[in-house]
């Protein structure tokens, strides 16, 4: 399997700054214009209301970032990841959060100064009135969701149930937007702010449509994915080879993820991100998963020739970001498979760590060793517990469960056994796919060894 080679060009500005310039940039332009308006056109009944209105419309401003940040927009993609953007929303999402809150209690001060009950009676009474009603009816689903994302309670719920209830946001969306046109006192009074805050919204429900619906429905119904292969690659590892028509046209890089479903398999509803484990060739696609949840121990009963939906290709752990001639690309367990697609992609020189509690685990390291001869490339295959000399106290923890203790000392990503391997690493660019542990444990070192930080790229991809 061969994959043709891309030559690396050098961006004035990273992709990944510039993605970042042009999204603030655009909806600082935004705030900007909403803001003009707001204090030309948004004088409420009294000063308290004044604020709850401003309060209510950057509370729609910040929804309209967080579904461009979900909206899956390829260009944004490529160059910020998904992993990158969905955290922005996680955090993002808390504070839509308390602006829903403090607009949804300023109102009711401000009514109940207007009138003479207090405010619990205040908020009975514009509960009666549609257009309120609904506003209280989106913030509280806002409520419950941001209640189950925190991080202990996200914890106890399996994917499929937190997600569905996830779901619930875009109904909070919809009836947000009646609670807007109903009671959107603010931009009423010109017929350009009015056409201005409308078109804004059809524009971002508009990229979530497509990048969420439409693109996906439409590649799947052009290239037609079909499973063509399973290949057990080990007792819990299997690749699948997905073919189809027209996948030179596929827009598909090494290093990238799809989220792949197997009608017939699994419910429709059951996803996954499975990184290429293969660099795209305009003939097929390859995933290779470990068994570790429902899903993924299945995939070795995957019946040849069934249908494949699969959304994407995403992600930005690609040769895109590369900024020097040289690479180091750091695997931890299955996190192998985009590294070894960039492998077979790269004409760079090039080193693979490969990190894995013993040789029967490296997974896939026939084919790393055999690219490593075709392209002058070393792989280094580490393997044993990690020692108890020299650990950190607050890393104990996470050591503990991902890398049990050993002896004697082994630490193979710390400074020193990172610059002894590869002496030039802060010429290079390093890529580092693998559990998080690991992933922070490198991304610390690399830190430590004073590699610049537009040089590394770690990839964390979740749906979640």
């Amino acid at each position: 399997m061969t994959a043709t080679a891309r030559p690396l060009t050098r961006a004035a500005v990273p992709p990944g700054t510039l993605a970042t310039y042009v999204l603030l940039g655009a909806w600082l332009a935004h705030v900007l214009v909403v803001e003009v308006l707001f204090i030309k056109y948004g004088k409420g009944k009294n000063s308290i209301l004044t604020v709850g209105k401003f309060f209510g419309l950057h509370a729609a401003m910040i929804m309209m970032l967080q579904l461009i940040l979900v909206a899956r927009v390829p260009w944004l993609d490529r160059r910020l990841g998904m992993d990158r953007l969905t955290r922005w929303h996680r955090w993002i999402g808390f504070t839509l959060l308390w602006t829903v809150l403090t607009h949804a209690t300023i109102v009711v001060a401000g009514y109940t100064a207007l009138g003479s009950e207090g405010p619990w009676d205040t908020f009975w009474s514009l509960a009666g009135v549609t257009a309120s009603m609904l506003g209280m009816i989106a913030a509280s689903i806002i409520v419950v969701v941001a209640a189950l994302s925190m991080r202990y309670v996200r914890r106890r719920l399996g994917y499929e149930i937190w997600h569905a209830l996830h779901l619930l946001l875009y109904v909070a969306v919809g009836i947000g937007l009646a609670h807007q046109a109903l009671e959107g006192t603010t931009f009423t009074q010109s017929t350009a702010a009015e056409v201005y805050w409308w078109t804004v919204w059809v524009a971002v429900l508009a990229a979530l449509v497509i990048g969420r619906i439409v693109v996906p429905l439409w590649r799947n119904a052009y290239h037609g994915f079909r499973v063509a292969a399973v290949v057990p690659e080990a007792d819990n590892v299997v690749s699948v080879h997905v073919t189809g028509r027209h996948l030179d046209k596929l827009p598909a890089r090494a290093g990238q993820f799809m989220i792949w479903r197997f009608p017939g398999h699994n419910n429709w509803w059951q996803a996954n991100p499975f990184s290429l484990s293969a660099a795209p060739n305009g003939r097929s696609l390859r995933l290779t998963a470990k068994a570790v949840g429902k899903t993924s121990a299945g995939l070795r009963h995957v019946k040849v020739g069934g249908r494949v939906f699969a959304e994407g290709p995403y992600g930005a752990f690609t040769t895109l970001h590369q900024t020097r001639p040289g690479l180091l690309l750091i695997a931890g367990g299955v996190g192998i498979t985009p590294i070894r697609a960039l492998l077979e992609e790269s004409t760079e020189p090039s080193v693979v760590l490969y990190r894995v509690h013993n040789e029967a685990e490296a997974v896939l390291l026939p084919e790393l060793e055999a690219l490593a001869r075709e392209r002058g490339a070393r792989v280094h295959l580490l393997t044993g517990r990690t020692g108890a000399a020299g650990r950190p106290p607050s890393a104990a923890a996470w050591r503990r469960r991902f890398w049990p203790a050993g002896s004697p000392p082994n630490m193979p990503f710390a400074p020193e056994n990172l610059a002894a391997a590869v002496p030039d690493i802060a010429e290079r660019d390093v890529y580092v796919c693998g559990p998080l542990p690991m992933t922070e444990a490198v991304l610390r070192s690399l830190h430590a060894l004073g590699v610049p930080r537009r040089q590394v790229h770690a990839e964390r991809f979740s749906l979640a």
